[in-house]
């Protein structure tokens, strides 16, 4: 039985419409978005990502990918972005990929991933059932979420969803 997903157990909030150009829900992710180590080839590109349907007490975003499938018994975070202005409803792709973040807004802060890095970190999995990817957009009734990218992705996912006015999914899949 496959792990249950991170939102599953968050409180309710209204639903966000997320789409992407990249990615869809529940399709294969594609070499762009795979990471470029650990035996994988893939060019380690952030999905565009767009969003609509914000509540008005919306003050930021938050924009970030789990898979909770990962043999590690917490799941991996690949990407933990926050700080997002509220005018802003799209990330294009490779906004969350270093060294340049084109198209991230300016503001924007990435904590660390669980490869250790500021940025988009890929799928990795290992060989076996493919896992979940769960990109999930948050908006936030915070401009600032208040914690410093040094933190670890549970403490800035604490505070993302104590801020939490809405959030929208979409959930790819990737396996070798």
């Amino acid at each position: 039985m496959p792990a249950p997903l991170p939102h599953e157990h968050l409180p309710s909030v209204p639903a966000l419409v997320v789409e992407s150009n990249d990615i869809q829900d529940g399709e294969r992710l594609n070499d762009l978005h795979v990471y470029n180590d650990w035996g994988m080839t893939g060019q380690n590109l952030s999905p565009e990502l767009h969003w609509s349907g914000a509540p008005a007490e919306t003050r930021s975003y938050a924009v970030t990918c789990y898979d909770p499938d990962a043999p590690t018994g917490s799941g991996f975070w690949h990407w933990v972005v926050f700080d997002i202005p509220a005018d802003v409803t799209e990330l294009p792709t490779g906004a969350g990929t270093a060294p340049d973040f084109k198209g991230l807004p300016q503001g924007a802060v990435h904590a660390r991933n669980d490869f250790g890095s500021k940025d988009y970190g890929g799928s990795a999995p290992p060989p076996g059932d493919p896992h979940r990817y769960v990109f999930t957009v948050h908006a936030l009734s915070v401009e600032k979420l208040g914690v410093g990218s040094d933190m670890s992705p549970a403490v800035v996912g604490f505070n993302i969803t104590a801020n939490t006015v809405a959030r929208g999914h979409l959930i790819p899949h990737f396996g070798v």
